[in-house]
Order: C-alpha cells, then sequence, then structure tokens
C-alpha cells in the first residue's frame, strides 16, 4: 500500500509514491543512488532541489517516505535516525540536509552550487551558520498567536539585508546557489504562513525579498519540488493545531 503523491505545482517527473509501514523497501544497497525524502518536508526539498540543479534525475533515484506511517525497515536497514532525508550512495547512508547539499555538488557531476569567489564562499558560511536561526523563528512564528514576532521579523529583515549584499543578481550570492537551497524551502512556507493566517505579506517593504521570491520561482530545479500553497497551509495548521 501507499499514500498518494501530494500536488506538486510543476512536476517534470513521474515521481513515486510515498511507501507506508506496509510497503516492502527497494532492493536496498544494489548499486542505486537514492534520495529518500518526504514531499512535504523542507529539508528533504533542500537535497531534492541540489539533485534537480545538478541535472541527477537519471543518476539519483527518488524514494519518498510517509511520515506518519513510516516503514519500520528504513530506521532498521536504511537510517537509523528515522529521519529524511537520507541518500544511499556508494553502499553508505548519508544524512543531514545541509552536508547532503555539499555532498551532491561535491560528489557529482553537474552545474557547481557555490561560485569560485572567496567573498562569496566567505558570505554563504555565514549565511548556512544563520539557516537554523532563521527556522527556528519560523516555526516559533508557527506556534505564536497574534501578530508576527519580533523575532521572527528581525530574522526576514536580516535575509532582505543579506539579499542586497551581491549586486549581480537577485539570489543571495547573486547568482542561484546552494544558499539559496537551503533557505528558498523556509521561505516558501513562511511567506505562505504569513499570508493565509497573520493575513500579512512576508516581502512588504522588502524589495530584495520580492525580487528573490519572483526570480526563484523561474528557476525550474526548485519548482518542480513545489507543492501546492494550500496543501501545504492546511498541513502546517494540522500540525501546529491552528484553526
Amino acid at each position: 500500500m501507499a499514500t498518494a503523491v501530494p500536488p506538486i505545482i510543476s512536476p517534470k517527473e513521474d515521481l513515486p509514491p510515498p511507501l507506508t509501514s506496509a510497503s516492502e523497501p527497494p532492493p536496498l544497497f544494489d548499486g542505486t543512488t537514492r534520495l529518500y525524502l518526504a514531499y512535504h518536508c523542507p529539508y528533504a526539498q533542500r537535497a531534492w532541489i541540489a539533485r534537480n540543479c545538478k541535472g541527477l534525475q537519471d543518476k539519483i533515484k527518488v524514494v519518498a517516505i510517509d511520515l506518519a506511517d513510516r516503514p519500520a525497515w528504513y530506521k532498521e536497514k536504511v537510517y537509523p535516525e528515522n529521519k529524511v532525508p537520507a541518500l544511499e550512495h556508494n553502499n553508505q547512508v548519508k544524512g543531514e540536509s545541509l552536508d547532503l547539499v555539499k555532498y551532491i555538488d561535491s560528489n557529482f557531476d553537474g552545474p557547481a552550487l557555490l561560485p569560485d569567489d572567496s567573498a562569496k564562499k566567505q558570505f554563504a558560511e555565514e549565511l548556512l551558520a544563520f539557516s537554523d536561526g532563521f527556522n527556528s523563528a519560523f516555526f516559533s512564528c508557527l506556534r505564536s498567536k497574534g501578530d508576527v514576532s519580533d523575532e521572527a521579523a528581525a530574522a526576514v529583515d536580516k535575509i532582505e539585508a543579506a539579499l542586497g549584499k551581491f549586486s549581480d543578481g537577485p539570489f543571495f550570492l547573486g547568482q542561484f546557489s546552494l544558499v539559496d537551497i537551503a533557505y528558498v524551502p523556509f521561505i516558501e512556507r513562511f511567506q505562505i504562513f504569513y499570508s493565509g493566517i497573520k493575513k500579512d505579506d512576508l516581502a512588504k517593504g522588502r524589495p530584495n525579498l520580492h525580487k528573490f521570491i519572483e526570480e526563484v520561482n523561474k528557476v525550474d530545479a526548485y519548482t518542480q519540488t513545489k507543492l501546492d500553497p494550500q496543501f501545504l497551509l492546511d498541513q502546517m495548521k494540522e500540525k501546529f493545531g491552528i484553526a
């Protein structure tokens, strides 16, 4: 048995339905490279976007896991941490989303996800280090009542400032990079939540963020992973008990 693939805005490949506790495992460690993910998980979306950016759809197979009814074999035989994403490659399994984005960039062919410029590389590390703080502000905002919290507003303001550092493009390092991959799943959800629950516009008064959102929605590697906003909003409401 398997659950349905959720509504994806711009699917460009035939994606498999999520595997449940009743599903048999794939033929593990048979030489196939597999990316284990949940379609609605922002952390897994990072690795999924990186795979697409590198043009690895034929080399890294997507295996979707139903996190609400996950198979026992996933923890027992694939990834003891029992989380997504995880990457099965060369008879090993690696996890942690930011580590996986870097691993995919370093170990597979395709366009580089980081520029050679040393100043941009240094700024990339600073932004990646802040990503957990940004995500924490996002999740605290989800749980809070009333208006957007000062913590969340400050986190978004920091993103607005970061997006203005380089003038050679609308993204964090000018051109699309692994930094954008790290942030866009959460910016996407933050935007949906601001609009759908807080009745506020995340990008209002933030022209750099407005441009980022506009331009990132032209990046196929990202839009191929993007779920229907109403689906995500309903899922977030259910998870956080919001009426």
